[in-house]
């Protein structure tokens, strides 16, 4: 919604809505219980034009999701909803943006694979990387620079290299730890995007932060078919 709002005030959609079915209630409530409840101040003026901007904007969001009812995705659909959603928008944020339904952009992400972001009560009852990742995720190696979806974070990362018996070698402190052998398959170092909100910090011009980590490929999945949608990785 386009409601100028600051920081300690409460203007969320639901709150908003809130308040305005319990002003029009059999016994409402008062304006100045409203503006409480918003925790803006008491200004009816200002509490009207909120409301007002508030049904003006969920008019037109209703009469656009009316005018996409039934009609299929489109291309630039298909790759805004993967890029969104890789860069951490919720599935509810980006239906909300495109006039579309929650159930319309998830289907979009189950059909073309996209890893979903599972809570961490699922992935420890997973016994197979077959039901965390799709099918088209699940790779057993990968390349140094490589984006890719690293499970246990629930985020996008980059691979920076792999922890081979060499590249141990080189590093003092690594040791000299066969992961292939203990485990199977290869492990890397991985630095995970982190998408913040830099605007109130003196780097407003960032928009990606992160950290490093590590992972074995058990817990990483290929984004490769995504590229295919036009979607840009590496952004």
């Amino acid at each position: 919604m386009a409601v100028r709002t600051k920081d300690y005030e409460n203007l969320t959609d639901a709150n908003i809505q809130r308040v305005i079915n319990l002003l029009e209630q059999e016994t409402p409530i008062t304006k100045k219980e409203a503006c409480e409840i918003l925790n803006i101040r008491y200004n009816t003026t200002r509490l009207q034009k909120i409301i007002d901007d508030y049904l003006d904007v969920s008019s037109y969001r209703e009469k656009r999701k009316s005018q996409n009812r039934g009609k299929g995705a489109t291309r630039a659909e298909i790759k805004e909803v993967i890029e969104e959603y890789l860069d951490g928008l919720t599935i509810a944020d980006i239906s909300k943006s495109m006039y579309r339904s929650p159930a319309f952009c998830k289907a979009i992400l189950d059909r073309v694979g996209v890893p979903s972001k599972l809570p961490k009560s699922e992935l420890s009852k997973a016994t197979s990387r077959a039901e965390i990742l799709p099918e088209q995720c699940v790779r057993y190696s990968f390349e140094e620079g490589e984006v890719v979806w690293a499970v246990r974070e629930n985020k996008v990362a980059v691979v920076e290299n792999e922890y081979t018996l060499e590249y141990q070698k080189t590093m003092a402190g690594l040791g000299n730890f066969d992961y292939e052998e203990a485990y199977g398959c290869p492990y890397y170092r991985i630095f995970v995007r982190d998408s913040v909100d830099m605007s109130k910090t003196l780097f407003p011009y960032v928009t990606v932060t992160g950290y490093s980590g590590g992972a074995l490929a058990y817990d990483l999945g290929s984004l490769r078919h995504l590229e295919k949608y036009g979607v840009n990785l590496n952004t």
